[in-house]
């Protein structure tokens, strides 16, 4: 049956007119311009929910993003509770030595004597997020890590490590407390990869979304 109410603009910054706590992050991030964080990637239809800065995510909760090191990339149909924030590797003090005192930042003969880029940092990685992941209110994403299409993040999580694809992870150090799918069933979703169909051919199949089981889906996708 066809759908005959308009969908969501993905390129509306505000997709729902009443509600401006919902924010959707890639248009959010087009309309900073030369401001952007050219580091930083969102897919569409991922959206942030925060009452009173959903404008200013990427001022607010991208943490010590300073010098680009590492790149963050947040894929479609996310949804990010209010205070969800994401640590960049900048973040970082050097571990090799006696002393953790980032010396260089402070410039002068601190800089002079070791310049900040002879610091032995750790070598920064990616921070990866899936497609169809709900990261809950307060949680954060350490740099460098990679949460798997369909997880949950529960709130106030500190996710430190991988996530698990379909996986639910909670607490500090966040982790995995149960599956919302077995291996086998995650992996048959990930295959499907309804987060790229035709929006015409996804918003049909929001009731087996929703509620259906993967068999379904998959015989929708077969048709």
């Amino acid at each position: 049956m066809p759908i005959a109410a308009p969908l969501p603009d993905p390129d509306a910054i505000h997709p729902v007119p009443d509600k401006p706590r919902i924010v959707f992050l890639k248009p959010l991030l087009a309309s900073l311009g030369a401001a952007a964080p050219a580091n930083v990637e969102a897919g569409a239809y991922t959206y942030y929910d925060d009452p009173e800065h959903g404008l200013r995510f990427f001022t607010r909760n991208l943490l010590y993003n300073f010098m680009g090191l590492a790149r963050l990339r947040i894929g479609k149909f996310c949804a990010l509770a209010t205070g969800a924030s994401f640590m960049f590797p900048e973040a970082n003090h050097a571990t090799a030595g006696p002393s953790t005192y980032p010396f260089a930042i402070l410039g002068g003969g601190f800089a002079e004597a070791m310049p900040i880029t002879e610091y032995p940092f750790p070598q920064p990685r990616d921070t990866e997020v899936g497609h169809d992941v709900w990261i809950g209110m307060g949680a954060l994403v350490m740099p460098g890590v990679r949460i798997g299409h369909g997880a949950v993040i529960g709130t106030r999580a500190v996710v430190t490590r991988d996530v698990p694809d379909y996986a639910v992870v909670a607490g500090n150090p966040a982790r995995v407390v149960r599956r919302r799918y077995t291996e086998e069933e995650a992996a048959r979703l990930v295959a499907l990869g309804w987060w790229d169909w035709p929006m015409h051919r996804l918003a049909r199949a929001i009731p087996l979304l929703v509620k259906g089981e993967v068999a379904a889906l998959e015989d929708y996708a077969a048709r």
